[in-house]
């Protein structure tokens, strides 16, 4: 028993005498009663007033050890960032303040938090603990020694003693800490089609520990997803990203949730799909595709007939068409150049004045991204750089912002775009934000087209689906900054790929911006 243990040393043998004189005048009935046993006829003995010392001592020790040092009997869960509570307490309940109070981790010294004497002592406090510390006194007249840690971090999770002592007794509980982060709220985007069905993604950031993901049909029925993939970044966060195909025979409703199983919570996103977004086709699409065949046929045999009737009949005819040809070749021909023209006159008006020497700002390139040495081109390295996190660089989308910015002026630069399959380019406002998922559209301040899965569109809200079966190799961005608007031109054949209409653009300073997910892209002068 730690009573009897501690009685040895010194110090603790001055308590237990100062306990006995105080039991000898607190406790006169016990001390009476020893004495009258213990006294005999012949010359005195000190062993009778020894005996009284070790019994009153003892009485001490076991009227100061009558309480219990009581934790949590779950695991004490905390969210990144915020503060935590690891409650312990005495029972029975009894004032601890004029009792030593002490949180540790592994080693008893240095300690997370102590008090001693009636105040903190921070003499030999473990370091990263420093500021973040507070023992909630109001509860300590109740036997309440709660600690309290600010600003919790990813190395706070572990074990935690609760030591309690009160003069040469001592207890202690031993309790578990969780450390979790609770992410955005999935996002859920279209991505095109795909082997029949609609692509469905759903992207999340900020999770701790990793968390559990989850499509979600009518009435709460999981569905399988195509894929999964999860990835941890410097800050030890993990981001999400899970696909489904859906189909119209599948579930048409249907959410994307992530769980975080040590907080018990979890975030859920839902979408429908419309039936536009299905293909269909109809039976009486079908009946009118035969009788037009049957048609067209019938006219074939009709004219095949009429040209076995006679040669001079099927010349003329011959002739007839080949004429009705070059017409419309010749229409077509004027049509082209009429096109080309008002092309040229177009270009004219908005072409800019001055053509921009574009670099990439690598303060503000994405981790992932690799820059060439002359800040040219830039390419998708597929790994995490020990790079800085400072506030200009973006830390979850692929994106990298030029060096340059305009306010006034007109101004255009080209990107060569190669064979790569992800990849948008265009400007944003150097406001823009850099951190967690943005919105890549001119309401999150960016205004650019990407090329997707084989699929050209402008990332409008919602996106633009634009006519182009090809991606061009070279893409020419024209900002005008008295108008507020962006055109892109296919810099190969000189054809107008998309324009923002006028003031879609504010008049603050905007930037050259690229997104890649794969090859480089390449400015050129």
């Amino acid at each position: 028993m730690r009573i009897l243990e501690n009685l040895g040393t010194p110090e603790r043998a001055q308590n237990c005498s100062k306990a006995y004189f105080q039991g000898v005048s607190g406790q006169v009935t016990v001390k009476m009663k020893v004495l009258s046993f213990c006294h005999r006829p012949r010359a005195s003995s000190p062993l009778p007033g020894f005996i009284v010392f070790f019994f009153t001592c003892y009485v001490h020790k076991m009227e100061s050890a009558k309480f219990t040092v009581i934790g949590p009997h779950n695991t004490v869960a905390a969210i990144l960032g915020q503060e935590a509570v690891l409650p312990c307490h005495l029972f029975p309940r009894m004032s601890a303040a004029n009792m030593e109070v002490r949180w540790f981790r592994s080693q008893f010294v240095p300690f997370v938090h102590l008090y001693r004497d009636g105040k903190d002592q921070y003499e030999r406090q473990m370091p990263e603990y420093q500021g973040r510390t507070e023992l909630l006194k109001a509860g300590l007249t109740d036997g309440n020694v709660h600690l309290r840690i600010l600003n919790i971090r990813h190395s706070d999770e572990g074990q935690y003693h609760c030591f309690v002592q009160d003069d040469t007794f001592y207890e202690e509980t031993v309790l578990e800490l969780r450390v979790a982060g609770l992410g955005s709220a999935p996002l859920i985007s279209v991505e095109g089609h795909q082997d029949g069905g609609i692509r469905v993604v759903c992207r999340s950031a900020g999770w701790y520990p990793e968390p559990e993901i989850q499509w979600k049909g009518l009435n709460g029925r999981r569905l399988p997803s195509l894929s999964e993939t999860k990835s941890q970044g410097y800050n030890n966060l993990f981001e999400t990203e899970t696909v489904i195909i859906v189909t119209e025979q599948s579930n048409q409703n249907l959410s994307c949730c992530i769980r975080n199983a040590v907080l018990n919570q979890e975030k859920e996103s839902a979408v429908y799909m419309a039936d536009p977004f299905f293909p269909k086709v109809n039976s009486w699409m079908v009946a009118l595709s035969m009788i037009l065949v049957v048609l067209f046929g019938f006219i074939g045999l009709t004219v095949y007939l009429f040209k076995m009737k006679g040669k001079l009949t099927e010349e003329v005819g011959k002739q007839d068409i080949e004429i009705d040809q070059r017409d419309k070749e010749i229409s077509k021909l004027h049509i082209e150049i009429e096109k080309r023209d008002n092309e040229i006159r177009w270009r004219r008006s908005v072409a800019p004045v001055e053509e921009a020497n574009v670099t990439l700002d690598p303060d503000t390139a994405h981790p992932k991204l690799i820059l060439s040495e002359d800040r040219k081109s830039v390419k998708w390295g597929g790994m995490w750089q020990h790079l800085s996190n400072n506030p200009e660089r973006f830390d979850t989308v692929f994106c990298v912002l030029g060096c340059e910015g305009f306010t006034l002026g007109r101004h255009c630069w080209e990107v060569e775009v190669g064979d790569g399959t992800f990849w948008a380019v265009g400007v944003a406002r150097e406001s823009v934000e850099r951190k967690g998922w943005i919105s890549r559209s001119p309401e999150g301040g960016i205004w650019a087209v990407e090329w997707w899965w084989g699929q050209f569109r402008a990332l409008t809200s919602p996106v633009t689906l634009l006519p182009l079966t090809r991606a061009p190799s070279r893409v020419r961005i024209c900002l005008d900054c008295e108008r507020g608007q962006v055109t892109f031109i296919d810099a190969g054949d000189d054809t107008q790929i998309f324009t923002f209409p006028p003031g879609s653009i504010p008049r603050e300073r905007i930037r050259p911006w690229l997104w890649v997910l794969g090859p480089q892209l390449r400015l050129c002068p």
